[in-house]
Order: C-alpha cells, then sequence, then structure tokens
C-alpha cells in the first residue's frame, strides 16, 4: 500500500522532473540521509544541481528561498522541525506573503516551506508541537496540510504550482499512514464528497441521518475516524466528518451546509486550545448559523512533555472526541 510519504516523495521527483525551475533545499536533505523523516529520498542523486543542503539557519533557507522565487525559481525549502517555523516568521509573514501587494502585482513569490509538526513521538516540548495557528489568517499566505484520504502528491504538487507562498503542514505521524479509498475498509459506511481546486475539504455522510458534525485537518483525521466508529457502535450517534486541507484562508462552505443539517459542531487539533483553528472556526459558524452548539478538542495549553504519559494527557485523544460529542447537548 502506499503511504503518506510515498506520495509526498513522489510529488517531488515528478513536479522537479516536469519543471527545471524547481529547486529543494534544506538541512540534511542529500543522499543518503535524504531529509529527517525521508521525504526528499532518491533527488540529490538524480537532480545533483538543485538539491541544495543548507547550513543550520531556517531564516536564511526560506530566505534564500524567496528570493529565488522573486527571480523566477520555484524553491520548495524543507524545515525539518516544525516547530522551528518561529524562525521563519519574519520571512514569510513580512516579506513572501506581502511582496505581491508592495511591488504592485508585478512580482509573485512561488514558494513552498514544507515542515513536519505535531507530537506523539516523545520529541518533547521544542520538537513536538503544532504551531500553524499562528500562521493563520496571514494575508497572501496559504496553509495547508495533507491527510490519508486525499492524495498528498496531488497536494504538494498544487503548491508547488501556486503563484504565492504555501506553509505546507505535514504531520510527522502520517508519514508511515496508508491512503484510504472512498467505499473501502473504513470508508465504507460513508458518502464522500470533495470540493473543486487545488485544495479540496471532504464531506463524509454517514449512511444514516447525522447528530453531529465533526471537523478536522490533517492527522486529526485518524482520531476523530476513530471516534465517529465509537459514537455509532457505542452510542448510536451518527456523525459527519469535514476534512480540510486547506487550514487558511477559510472556506468554510462545506462546513456551513453540514451544520445546518446536524446543528454541532466539535472541532478538532493538535494545537493548543487557546485562539486556535478550532476557535475561529467556532465563532465563524456561530455567527453564520443561529442555535449552534460546540464543542472545541484540542491540546492543553501545556508544554508537550517527553514521558508519553503525560503527552498522552496533554495532546487531544479518541476518548476527548467521544466526550466532546457526548456533552455537546448539557
Amino acid at each position: 500500500m502506499t503511504t503518506v510519504l510515498d506520495r509526498l516523495n513522489f510529488a517531488l521527483h515528478r513536479s522537479m522532473e516536469s519543471d527545471e525551475r524547481v529547486y529543494v533545499l534544506g538541512e540534511d536533505i542529500l543522499d543518503p540521509q535524504g531529509g529527517a523523516f525521508k521525504v526528499t529520498r532518491g533527488l540529490s542523486t538524480k537532480f545533483p544541481t538543485r538539491v541544495l543542503t543548507t547550513p543550520i539557519s531556517e531564516a536564511a533557507i526560506v530566505g534564500m528561498a524567496s528570493g529565488m522565487a522573486l527571480r523566477g525559481l520555484i524553491p520548495v525549502a524543507e524545515i525539518m522541525f516544525g516547530d522551528f517555523v518561529t524562525l521563519v516568521a519574519d520571512q514569510l509573514v513580512n516579506h513572501a506573503s506581502k511582496f505581491r501587494w508592495m511591488y504592485n502585482n508585478l512580482v509573485r513569490v512561488p514558494l513552498v516551506v514544507r515542515t513536519p509538526m505535531g507530537g506523539r513521538r516523545g520529541y518533547g516540548p521544542t520538537h513536538s508541537q503544532s504551531l500553524e495557528k499562528m500562521f493563520l489568517g496571514v494575508p497572501g499566505l496559504k496553509v495547508i496540510a495533507p491527510n490519508t484520504l486525499g492524495d498528498p502528491a496531488d497536494l504538494l504538487a498544487a503548491a508547488i504550482s501556486d503563484e504565492d507562498p504555501v506553509l505546507f503542514i505535514e504531520h510527522k505521524l502520517l508519514y508511515t499512514r496508508q491512503l484510504l479509498k472512498a467505499g473501502k475498509a473504513d470508508l465504507r459506511d460513508y458518502q464522500v464528497d470533495k470540493t473543486s481546486g487545488a485544495y479540496p475539504t471532504f464531506t463524509l455522510r454517514p449512511t444514516k441521518p447525522a447528530l453531529l458534525t465533526l471537523a478536522c485537518y490533517g492527522y486529526n483525521f485518524e482520531l476523530v475516524r476513530l471516534a465517529a466508529l465509537d459514537l455509532i457502535m457505542e452510542h448510536e450517534i451518527f456523525s459527519e466528518i469535514i476534512l480540510f486541507s486547506q487550514l487558511s484562508p477559510f472556506n468554510l462552505d462545506p462546513l456551513f451546509q453540514s451544520l445546518e443539517r446536524t446543528g454541532k459542531l466539535v472541532t478538532v487539533e493538535e494545537g493548543t486550545i487557546s485562539l486556535g483553528w478550532g476557535a475561529e472556526l467556532a465563532a465563524r459558524s456561530v455567527e453564520k448559523l443561529s442555535g449552534l452548539r460546540v464543542r472545541r478538542v484540542a491540546a492543553l495549553d501545556l508544554p508537550v512533555a517527553n514521558a508519553k504519559s503525560l503527552e498522552d494527557k496533554i495532546l487531544p485523544s479518541v476518548q476527548d472526541i467521544v466526550n466532546a460529542g457526548l456533552s455537546i447537548d448539557e
């Protein structure tokens, strides 16, 4: 079976084969290392002049990549751990995302910044965070997250083809996950629809009328599917699942359509609960629909611990999602 890592690697190979303007740069991305999580494996062997290993300076990596994009190249910059996107914030927020407006649409910045996010591997406070919420709502910057239902290769290829900068969030636990197919295995009891466009949103509707909408992205889809199954088997509560590929800018029409049917929303994310993606979804949904009931599931407002027992308490779980679904009527 094909994994998320396989598809991301395939997208990079295909993009570099089809367009000589595509460059890949980052720390330890040359073979045989092929990146800390092996997403760039094989690229430096096949494209030795267009795969650039860099010093340990995330700001320099993205700064150089922004300049390359301004000069007509298509750089894909890898940040080894997502925690270090704090070091590229100035380059993304104040420069790459703004140049199109600053120069009256005369330039574009086709830049992709790829990075693994998330915990559950015991890496501790500075290598386990989900910091994507810090970049949501930045004008001119898209934030994208692959999942196991869509094709990560198509998603990454679309990001590389995008004329504007993209922050591409890859959860560490997704790399070894196999892709799902509508109508097969765990999805056989759902009708799966998706929006058109480069970064689709998926709507999973159960065979019976749903009483609840579960909104998620990335790896959290794996937890949400298990929670939805538990809610069906143990409590006879059917849920619709709205799975986002694009986190920002928002396109919430599929979510609103689901909420018109269910009237109840549970958002699920791995970032800390305060001021997060789920809070914004909840606010916009309440503004749109009267009488809506909402619960949010996210990490506690604490640094992520090394010890598994503590990490499990801090990060959201399947049971947390189930509990949120059961408590929404209280």
